[in-house]
């Protein structure tokens, strides 16, 4: 039977299903190899050669693919229908053919857009080679990526602490959020008032009208930028009648929006849904593999003739002929190599709704809904509509106000799907206006003066990120979703309420690479090597010679960095951040004086940690300290400085709150030649070390705190709060030594716990302690490993059941029923587990075979 390799498990078992019995499909479970992340994977002096390290839990399913192909070497490589996918087939090709005994010479290449059977079967009759330009365009990016990342990140590492990694791409992106935070750091809100008025028609109908005129002169916006203009404007309109001078109608028409590519469908599910760039595609991709949908990574926006031919079908047959324009709507892509051609994101079937659909997952269901949706409309009629605007004025024309609005006619698209906005603002024009005629009156209700202050640009959220590095052509649809998802992982930008904020770290890493490689986080740059790569996947570059021109100039950067001091490069950063560090004080004293010794001067400093502080030049005489980032006096109020807060006195004694090495904690008195070792106590993780005040550090001071005399020996039982938590102690005699600790369930109950209480828990703990030794029982016994031999078993864990084989425990998946788990599976799991552990399962060694005794010699003659 021929074989055919695809990518995921999924995929192989609803391809199999299309194909039958004829076909052995597999999976290849993703790329087989990548660039081991040590130096000379990639050797630049070596024509760019490249060194592929075998998965080790990869290994295990070329074997799978070796031994179908031994029964019939004729190999299909069904991958996905993107670079990704070509360079995937690629890499198995690449090992498949070292193989020794194979006898395979070529392998067929296939492509489909969708896992339907029509296009699976239609893909099989045209299978075609690897696609090499494809391939080439794969190593290039691959190799970029690999060669800025392995020769960056350690710069980052060297001259500033804390930073974890740079990227082409992800720099570049980070950059994108950390100007944005800048801008809006540095706006300056200014001041604006609008007039608006409802008045009312001669049948007793209201509407509302904004003063467009005063004076006789037109108003912009900040003509109006008091109070005392707008109540004067205010004035002028009630003192004079009002009369409707001129009435306009025109009719308009809204198009639908064209349907979905990687980028839109991002955009409309973080903005109606709230789904972040991996949420989305990782919804998708279950969509795409379960035959629901089209190809999920595309910057194609057209569609299939036949697809159109059946989305006109079906808005005919649901709508009716009104909503279906006289001729099909053509959308062309604007990408230059739109990722490989591709189609757009559709539902494979359009006559298929959501409820026909019958998906079980909820944000399954919404997001075919969506695709659903959005690709009916693009091919309905456009909405029909009639925008009116109305003037009102005094007859000396020194003032004049304008009322707009629309009336919907017919609504065409707009009855199925409505593309949602990115910090939308209300659109008057979708107000309703009453019947009003030139010449009638306009009576004032009410005339009222609005305050406005202009607003900063918001912060980006995923989608509005991705839209933007679609407008600047960085990045492309299999990576939009990676980057966004590692500027967070590396901890440069955290996400709060779905808008993007840069973190200390992320604007660090930006103003370093800003200031030594700014070229190469340039977005004119970045956009441009992304041409010269699409360019290699169209057959019209040399990869090789993009990787060059790359290198020369990049190396040069990289070694002009290496006599670069880290005292140079943290002043340099200083004057970089200096608006965002030390912004103008409000008396105009200079912002970088130290507010504690007066003679010091402010600058950022980096910690042991990695952590940046900001910190005085007179260290250490003086220890002033601030957290990194704008001064903020509240804050620093509540900060704990260096030599501690000082919370009280007590007996004498000063109480203070430190932050140690090893956390927060309360100490009684000083340190000194008679008291080295002053009383303290850490302070709980579910204090804040900030809010503390006395009466809490007293009572932390107090602790261990005696509960009384075990009632069965007498020795001393107490609470106290370690590092684990709050517990209780008995130990085994008065000196405190070993004995039995008991986990108390908060930390007040470590003031309040009584003795017949910790007799309960002691003695519950004691007793778990019996159980210790016995040997778990299993609830399925599987059978012999089929390789290395042992009992395969399924135990009930403590957080879950498990599979165990010798000293190998794996977790057993939440979406699989122990009971249903074959030996085969779960030999599956304990190799993936093994791999991931760095252990072998060596295949079970034959018994060895018994030797023949040897023959007794004759005794010699004598």
């Amino acid at each position: 039977m021929p074989v055919v390799v695809v990518e995921s498990p999924a995929k192989a078992k609803k391809i199999n299903g299309y194909l039958g019995n004829d076909y052995t499909v597999l999976a290849s479970f993703g790329h087989v190899r990548d660039l081991p992340p040590k130096d000379g994977s990639v050797d630049p002096d070596a024509g760019f050669d490249m060194k592929w390290e075998v998965a080790s839990d990869s290994k295990k399913h070329i074997k799978a693919i070796v031994d179908a192909l031994k029964d019939d070497p004729e190999l299909i490589l069904a991958t996905d229908p993107d670079r990704e996918g070509e360079a995937i087939s690629w890499h198995l090709w690449e090992e498949l053919s070292k193989k020794k005994g194979l006898k395979i010479s070529k392998a067929d290449r296939v492509v489909f857009n969708a896992i339907t059977k029509n296009a699976i079967l239609e893909a099989m009759k045209h299978p075609r080679e690897v696609d090499q330009p494809l391939v080439e365009a794969y190593l290039a990016r691959r190799a970029l990526d690999y060669l800025v990342g392995f020769n960056l990140s350690p710069v980052l590492w060297r001259k500033l602490p804390g930073a974890k990694s740079a990227g082409r791409v992800q720099s570049v992106c980070l950059r994108i959020i950390v100007e944005r935070e800048m801008e809006i750091e540095a706006f300056r809100a200014q001041e604006y008032w609008t007039v608006k008025a409802i008045l009312q028609n001669p049948r007793g109908q209201t509407y509302e009208a904004r003063l467009t005129t005063l004076a006789g002169e037109k108003l912009d916006k900040f003509s109006l930028g008091n109070e005392t203009q707008a109540e004067m404007a205010v004035q002028a309109i009630n003192s004079r009648d009002l009369i409707v001078t001129r009435v306009e109608a025109k009719p308009g028409t809204r198009n639908p929006s064209p349907p979905f590519m990687t980028s839109t469908l991002q955009q409309e599910a973080s903005r109606k849904f709230g789904f972040g760039a991996r949420q989305t595609m990782s919804v998708a991709q279950r969509l795409y593999e379960a035959g629901l949908i089209t190809y999920m990574r595309t910057d194609g926006i057209d569609m299939a003739p036949e697809a159109v031919t059946d989305a006109r079908a079906a808005i005919e047959g649901r709508y009716g002929k009104d909503y279906l324009p006289a001729e099909p709507r053509i959308y062309k892509n604007k990408a230059k190599n739109a990722q490989e051609a591709h189609e757009c994101i559709r539902p494979t079937e359009m006559s298929v709704s959501t409820e026909d659909a019958k998906i079980s997952d909820a944000d399954q269901r919404k997001l075919y809904d969506l695709i659903w949706k959005r690709t009916m409309a693009s091919q309905m009629a456009a909405a029909r509509l009639e925008r009116t605007t109305v003037d009102i004025g005094s007859k000396d024309e020194q003032v004049m106000l304008r009322a707009t609005g629309q009336v919907m006619l017919f609504d065409g698209f707009l009855s199925v799907y409505e593309e949602g906005k990115d910090d939308a603002v209300v659109d008057e024009d979708d107000k309703r206006l009453p019947q009003l005629s030139e010449g009638e009156a306009a009576a004032k209700q009410k005339v009222d003066p609005e305050q406005h202050f202009t607003q900063p640009p918001p912060r980006y959220t995923e989608a509005t990120l991705v839209k933007r590095m679609e407008e600047l052509g960085i990045g492309r649809p299999s990576t939009y979703a990676s980057i966004v998802t590692t500027i967070q992982d590396r901890g440069y930008v955290e996400k709060d309420k779905n808008r993007l904020i840069p973190q200390d770290k992320g604007r660090l890493v930006t103003a370093f690479l800003t200031n030594y490689f700014r070229k190469y986080i340039g977005y004119d740059f970045t956009a441009d090597l992304e041409n010269q790569l699409d360019e290699v996947s169209a057959g019209d570059a040399n990869y090789k010679d993009v990787l060059a021109r790359f290198w020369r100039d990049f190396s040069a950067a990289i070694a002009e960095t290496a006599d670069l001091r880290i005292t140079e490069v943290l002043e340099k950063i200083n004057e970089v951040l200096e608006p965002h560090l030390f912004p103008p004080t409000e008396d105009g004293t200079d912002p970088r004086l130290c507010p504690n010794c007066g003679a010091g001067r402010l600058s950022m400093r980096t910690a042991r940690s990695g952590g940046a502080f900001i910190g005085c030049s007179n260290y250490p005489e003086c220890r002033y300290t601030r957290p990194f980032g704008p001064p903020n006096p509240e804050a620093e109020a509540s900060a704990i400085p260096p030599e501690g807060k000082l919370l009280g006195s007590d007996a004498g004694d000063e109480i203070r709150v430190f932050k140690g090495r090893f956390g927060p904690y309360v100490q009684r008195g000083e340190v000194t030649e008679d008291n080295k070792k002053p009383l303290r106590q850490g302070v709980p993780e579910a204090w804040n070390p900030e809010e503390i005040d006395l009466p809490q550090a007293l009572k932390l001071l107090e602790l261990p705190r005696e509960i009384g005399p075990h009632p069965e020996d007498g020795v001393m039982v107490w609470a106290n709060i370690g590092r684990y938590g709050p517990y209780i102690k008995h130990a085994e005699s008065t000196s405190h030594r070993g004995g039995t600790n008991a986990n108390l369930e908060g930390i007040e109950e470590v003031w309040t716990v009584g003795m017949n209480r910790a007799v309960q828990l002691l003695a519950e703990k004691v007793a778990s302690r019996g159980n210790r030794g016995k040997a778990a029982v299993p609830i399925h016994e599987l059978g012999e490993h089929p390789d290395a031999g042992g009992p395969v078993n399924i135990y009930d864990g403590k957080y879950g059941p498990y599979v165990k084989w010798e000293k190998i425990n794996a977790t057993i998946p939440d979406t699989i029923e122990p009971a249903d788990l074959s030996l085969d599976a779960a030999v599956t799991l304990i190799a993936e587990r093994a791999a991931k552990t760095g252990k072998k399962v060596a295949k079970k060694k034959a018994p060895a075979k018994k030797k023949a005794p040897a023959k007794k010699k004759a005794a010699a003659k004598k």
